[in-house]
This record gives structure tokens, C-alpha cells and sequence, in this order.
């Protein structure tokens, strides 16, 4: 199994399947993950092998895409990684990570772990943070067509997993909802060390923007 010629066939399978997605889930979103990843995977024993596959597939089909239907990326994934002869294990590996990576709610639960889980996670999570997390999360917004912010919407922090997928709340609940809350979910050292000065940018962002929206600056 050449391992390197893997990870370049998967490479030019997300960017073609990613090609017209949503910029906030497009192949750039992929390899921020990826970069992400192998950053965080140099700090952990891990198997390296399955954090870039991992990382590389992982949103090769967001449900929220897909009508909710959270077996289409599991599914494309293996049929990928069959037709590139991987072994059944990695496959399993693979397919548990995608189906346990996403945030979903406060109230989902993972069923499975793994170091190199952990990992590909927290690379996840990072993008979602910072400045590049602002960005998507207003570029997801625009293309839900919500509202930027509603005063009299407050954000919801007890939604069940389908109020959480089904949400129409304003673009800025969602800091409260989930981006906020990111911080403290991290696994890994590097991750959390990451994920805190990212913290503090949103946080600031976010009192700016409400002193412009009440004409204070």
C-alpha cells in the first residue's frame, strides 16, 4: 500500500468532489484542516497516516448539504478509500471519524474515540475560531439567508442535536450556540494553545460589533 500516492489520489478526489461547494465547506476549508492536522499530529503519537485521511475526508459530504443525511460522507468515503485497496480497518477508522467529528449540538454525544480523532477535531474545531471562523460563519449565514443579528433572538444553549441541524437563528446566536464554546471541547495541547488566542479575537470582534450596531463607535 503506497501510503503517499493514497493521500494524493484523496487530495485530487476532495478538490474535484468539493469543487462548487459552499466557500465555508470548500476544498480551502479542507486544507486548512489538513495543514491544521498534520500541525497539531507532529506533538501527538498518532498514526499519521489516518490523521491525513481523516482530515482529507471528513467534510466530503456535510450532511447539512445533503438534507440531514449523515451516511452519504461515511459512504463516500469508503467507497473511495475500497477503490485505492486501503485496509478495512483504516476504512472503519476513517468512517468512525467522520461520523464523530462534527459538533452537532451541546447535546450529542460521540460514540467513538481515537487519538487520531482527537486530532483531526481540534483541527476541525480551529477553523471554525479566529478570524477564518468569523468568516465562514457569516459566509454560511449569507448563503442560509439569516438575519446578521435580532436582539430579540436570543441564542439557544439547550437545543437537542435536530433543533441544533434545523436551526434558523441569526448569524450571531451562533457564536453563543457553538463557535464560543469551542475552547474549552479542545483535545489536545497544541489545540487548546491554538484555540485560546482565537478565542480572545472573536471576543473582541464580537464587542465591536455590538458597539457599532448601537451606534457607539
Amino acid at each position: 500500500m503506497n501510503k503517499q500516492l493514497i493521500i494524493s489520489n484523496t487530495e485530487t478526489f476532495v478538490k474535484s468532489t468539493l469543487e462548487n461547494a459552499e466557500g465555508g465547506h470548500d476544498w480551502f476549508h479542507i486544507l486548512r484542516v489538513w495543514n491544521n492536522a498534520k500541525l497539531i499530529a507532529k506533538s501527538e503519537n498518532v498514526d499519521e497516516f489516518i490523521v491525513e485521511l481523516g482530515a482529507l475526508l471528513h467534510d466530503i459530504a456535510d450532511s447539512k448539504f445533503y438534507n440531514g443525511d449523515e451516511t452519504v460522507g461515511p459512504k463516500m468515503a469508503r467507497d473511495f478509500l475500497k477503490a485505492q485497496h486501503v485496509d478495512e480497518a483504516v476504512i472503519i477508522h476513517v468512517e468512525n471519524i467522520i461520523n464523530n467529528i462534527s459538533y452537532k449540538g451541546g447535546n450529542f454525544k460521540q460514540t467513538f474515540k481515537s487519538p487520531e480523532l482527537d486530532v483531526i477535531q481540534d483541527a476541525d474545531r480551529l477553523d471554525a475560531i479566529g478570524a477564518v471562523g468569523i468568516a465562514r460563519c457569516f459566509n454560511y449565514g449569507g448563503f442560509k439567508n439569516r438575519q446578521l443579528y435580532n436582539p430579540n433572538i436570543p441564542p439557544n444553549l439547550a437545543m437537542t442535536k435536530e433543533e441544533y441541524k434545523n436551526s434558523k437563528a441569526p448569524t450571531i446566536n451562533h457564536f453563543y450556540e457553538k463557535l464560543l464554546l469551542l475552547k474549552d471541547k479542545m483535545n489536545t495541547t497544541t489545540g487548546k494553545k491554538i484555540a485560546e488566542e482565537r478565542h480572545q479575537y472573536m471576543e473582541t470582534f464580537l464587542q465591536r460589533f455590538y458597539d457599532e450596531w448601537e451606534g457607539e463607535s
